[in-house]
Parts: C-alpha cells; structure tokens; sequence
C-alpha cells in the first residue's frame, strides 16, 4: 500500500484513514498509540511520531484537541528548578519519566546507571539524544581537585556541589602540590560565582557570569538536609556515602530530570551503578578517547596514487629536493609537516614531506636520505623508514618543536641526542643541549638524592649516559684514551642536566631542550616546560605511552598525548610514532609479547 501523506506540520496528527495499522508499522517502524477510553469530556494527548531519525519526542504543552507547539529549547519545555529547594515537579506528558496510571516510571537507562548516550559523547555534557531538561551533574571533589575549571566543561548543563564536597575541598587547600593550588584555584572561582550580583544560590547561580560564556548552565549548592535512602549497611559518615546520598534524593526529587554523578573514583562510580545511580567519568581531561587515534605523523599514499596524479602533477627540482604538487582526494588527510610515503613492487618510492596545503592541493618535498654513511648523524644513520622521518625533523632549522612517540628501543634518545651534538658542537646552531625528565619512579623511592641539581638529576640520567657512551666511543680516533677523556669532557661541558622543579619563570634562548619521559607529564607540565623557549629554541619531547608511571594519567589524558594532538599541522612542529625497535632482538621481542 502507499506510505501515509507526510504530517504538515511537526508533532501532528495524522487522520485515522491516512493509513493501517499493520502496514504503517512495517514500513514506517513506528507504533500507533492505543488511545485510552474515553472520559468526559474526551481529550486524547497529543503524539509526536517517531521515525528512525534520532529526533526527540515533544512534550504537550496541555489536554485539549489543539497541536503541541514544536520546541525550540529544552529550557522552555521544563523549567529548572533549584535542585535542593523545591519539591519535585509533576511529569509532564510524553516525557521519558511519565507518570502511568498514576505511578512514576523510572526510565532504563537510569534505572540501570547508565547514561543513554554515555557511549556516544565524548565529553560531558555533550548534547542530549533528547530534547528534555538540562542534565543535572553532580560533581565528586576528585574532579575539581583535578581540572579547577571543570565547573565550566559542561555546556548547558547544571552542576550541583553537595556540602560535602565544599568540606573536602577545604581540607585539601594547604600545600605546595598539584592537587592543593587546584583547591586554592577552585574555591577562588567558587567565591567569585557566589558574589556575582543578583545571584541566589537556592535558584542557581549562572557560570557564565565569570566570562566564560561556554558554560550555559547553572550552579546549585546544598542548602539543606537531603533525605535518602541508601542501604544501611553503608556507613553514613563516609564522605563518597554521602554523595552517594544526594544523587540519590536529587533523582527522587526530580523524575523529570537525568541526574549524574561525575567522578574520577573507579570504586566510587562502581558502587553508584550498583545502587542504581548513573555515573560517569570525567572525559574533558582527555584529549582522546583511544590512543589508537592518536596522530602517528606518516600516511602512506593508496596504490593508484600516481595514476589518479597523472594529468594533474607538477614537479620542480630546488638543491637536492624535489618538490611535486599534487591534488585529489588524498590530500584532505595531510597535514602540514605530515610525512607521507608511497611503496609499491616493482615501481620506484616515494619519501616526502608536505610543506605547502592550499585548497585542494599539496607541495610534497623529498626526503634527506639519512641512511647513507655520507648523512649520518654523529655517525648514527637511520635504520628504518620512521627513524628517518625522524631525523629529517630534528636536523631542521624550521621546525621548533618535535614530538617522539614509540616503544623501548625505537632510538628516541639516541637520535634527539646525536642531532643535538651535531648542531651544537658542529653547525654552532644552537649554545648548548638542556636535558630534563619527570622524575617519576618506577618502584619504590629510593630517598632523598645528595648534591647539587644535576647531581641529584644523576641518578635520572642513566639513559643520556648510555647514549653518551655509544655516540663518543669512536670519536677517539688514533689518539686513544686521552682523546676519548677530552672528546667525553668536550660533550658534557655542552650538556646540561635541569630539574623540571625549578622550570618557572626561566627563558631558553638558542637551546636545544630534550624533554624525556614525556609520557608522565601532566598536559599542565607540558604547557609549562614548552612555554619556556625562546628566541631560536628547538624543544623535543619523547616518550612511551605504553609506559606511564603517574598515577591517574591514562594515554588519552598524558602531556605527550596533548601536545602532539594541540601542535598537529602547526608548519613549525613535526611529529613521528617510531614503529620500529632496534635496540636489539631480545628487547623488540619483549616489546611485543611482554
């Protein structure tokens, strides 16, 4: 049978005879709503189709015979009430939490603790699948000792703050560390939203009322006791419990509205889903959600590469490169800076750069071949395509800034060193090579370390001295150990060990800064350490994502992983994952299967 007419305007009704049950069903996949038994007078509500476009239901604005009005904003639908001041309002008709036959029904997905686009939203506070209240997050102290400005991370959505978070918050203040100046930060942007004229904290305070203009929502706090119900068997003097308890009183209080414990306590968000509570981690510190995605810095080019460029390509010879331009589909991928490669069987290969995109062409640059003897690199030569990629970034003068990704024995460190003595003691382009790494131990702490600064860095600097090691080992020449102990004094005097502790406030001109072990800093280090070049500094950041050692940093959330993805198509950055072990068999076989 034909499909029914279209409905002529959003949320109405379609007459009886415009189709059949069973057909429209089948061809339409949506259910025709049985219409309850007449009352006096008769006022059947009003029903939004549903298609299998993710569009919302819209709610009834009322029980008469006239067509709901479309929704243009959530906050017109269900008005936001003070989460711990008001009763909980009535539902409303065709919401998900609507009352039937005069009982309240939870829906699923809270029901079961799990937010019905957890999966799908990459932050919180992504937009709703539906078009209801705004959500009502309720914040554990963990997330605002974490990020200060998490309170303005979720868009137009509400924050809650139970009173017992604001006593941990104090209790956190004092101190030096990390987690302290983030207390200090917090309760200073709360002091500043509590002050903002003609704000009232039983109605909410607006968080864009401080500039930032991102954070539609408002700020409520715990001005009175809440009553919950939580199992006895849970002490009621645990501060999570407590929590626990307000999320609970808050859904109680209001069905209408989708309430979510935001927390960075694995254990925490555990027992919330097992309570029935939705719970969700804190996604806005992590710059991606699988490190998978990360950006490796090499694209290789499809097979039909050439033949798509046939009629289109330009080429020109300048020195000892060769630049081609080309166009296709192939170029929205690249990125500045962004190496690409072309390797087929029996046709020639292709090593490049992209140094030039404009609109939908790309200037491919060729490659110096630093796997020849007559390139080499304080006599190290690449070994592999990446490490050659490699290479070919730290021996630019154009390119400020290098990030190094890769498994133990990839050759970080020694190539980031070669390139460094190369350009120090050889070219002159730079004074003198900075060494810093976060001192975070694999095992237990050994103590405090005696001497001076790089004394006490010493012990940290196993690696520099290894490599040391390898690259002076044959710079002796005929002249034996004499030669050998000057060329060894020659590169230390060249070499400065510093602490990251005391990085504030310093200025790096004509340096070269080696930052290793980058894995284990703290996007906020990261800015820190980078922020500190200046005039013709070259910084290079190395590290292992497989091998974190802070605690509370994931691979999405490191320091390495937010500076490779902020400095991604910068023209004066470059990036490259190191695939490729070559420290030896035993060591790349222990990559793989340990």
């Amino acid at each position: 049978m034909p499909l029914p007419p279209a409905p002529t305007k959003r949320a109405a009704l379609l007459a009886p005879d415009a189709y059949s049950l069973k057909a429209a069903e089948e061809s339409l996949d949506f259910t025709v709503p049985t219409p309850e038994p007449e009352r006096a007078p008769p006022a059947p509500a009003v029903q939004a189709m549903r298609s299998n476009a993710p569009e919302a239901r819209t709610p009834s604005r009322g029980r008469g015979r006239k067509t709901a009005e479309p929704a243009t904003d959530a906050r017109d639908q269900a008005p936001r009430t003070a989460p711990a001041a008001l009763s909980p309002a009535a539902p409303q008709p065709n919401h998900p939490s609507q009352a039937r036959n005069g009982q309240l029904e939870v829906p699923t997905a809270v029901a079961a603790g799990v937010s019905p686009v957890a999966s799908n939203r990459r932050r919180n506070g992504g937009k709703s699948a539906s078009n209801g209240p705004a959500r009502l997050f309720v914040l554990d102290t963990n997330v605002l000792l974490h990020d200060p400005m998490s309170l303005f991370r979720f868009e137009e959505h509400d924050i809650f703050l139970p009173m017992i978070v604001l006593e941990e918050l104090d209790g956190h203040k004092k101190g030096m560390t990390e987690v302290a100046r983030n207390g200090r930060q917090t309760s200073r942007t709360l002091d500043a939203l509590v002050a903002q004229q003609g704000g009232d904290m039983t109605k909410g305070l607006k968080l864009s009322a401080t500039g930032h203009q991102s954070a539609r929502g408002l700020l409520f706090f715990q001005t009175e006791p809440l009553d919950n119900q939580l199992p006895s068997s849970l002490p009621q003097g645990k501060a999570d419990n407590q929590i626990l308890g307000v999320v609970h009183a808050l859904r109680g209080r209001h069905p209408e509205r989708e309430v979510i414990l935001v927390s960075k306590d694995i254990n925490m968000r555990v027992k919330a889903r097992a309570l029935g509570l939705a719970a969700e981690d804190y996604q806005n510190d992590k710059t991606l959600d699988d490190g998978e995605l990360l950006y490796a810095g090499a694209l290789a080019l499809p097979q039909d590469f050439w033949t798509r460029q046939s009629k289109t390509i330009e080429s020109w010879q300048s020195g000892s490169h060769t630049f081609y331009r080309v166009s296709g589909p192939s170029v929205g991928q690249f990125y500045i800076n962004q190496f690409v490669y072309f390797e087929a069987p029996g046709e020639p290969s292709l090593y490049a750069r992209v140094t030039e995109i404009r609109d939908k062409t790309a200037v491919l640059k060729t490659l110096k071949d630093y796997t020849h003897l007559k390139n080499a690199v304080w006599g190290v030569t690449s070994r592999n395509r990446e490490q050659n990629f490699a290479l070919n970034l730290l021996m630019d003068p154009e390119v400020d800034f290098v990030t190094l990704a890769g498994t133990a024995g990839t050759g970080k460190t020694l190539m980031a060193l070669a390139s460094g003595l190369t350009q120090v003691l050889d070219d002159r382009r730079y004074t003198e090579i900075i060494m810093t790494r976060a001192t975070v131990s694999v095992g237990e702490d050994i103590g405090f370390l005696p001497g001076t600064e790089e004394e006490k860095m010493g012990p940290w600097m196993g690696a520099l001295d290894d490599n040391l090691e390898f690259l002076a080992k044959g710079d002796g020449g005929n002249a034996g150990e004499w030669g050998r102990a000057a060329t060894n004094e020659l590169i230390r005097s060249r070499i400065k060990v510093k602490s990251m502790n005391f990085m504030r406030g310093r200025t790096f001109m004509n340096k070269y800064v080696i930052i290793d072990e980058a894995q284990n800093l703290t996007p906020k280090q990261m800015k820190t350490l980078i922020t500190r070049a200046g005039p013709g500094t070259k910084i290079i950041c190395m590290g292992n994502l497989a091998q974190i050692d802070t605690p509370y940093l994931t691979e999405g959330s490191s320091g390495l992983t937010f500076a490779v993805d902020r400095f991604k198509g910068w023209p004066h950055g470059g990036h490259i994952t190191l695939a490729r072990g070559e420290r030896s068999r035993l060591a790349d076989f222990a990559s793989e299967v340990l």
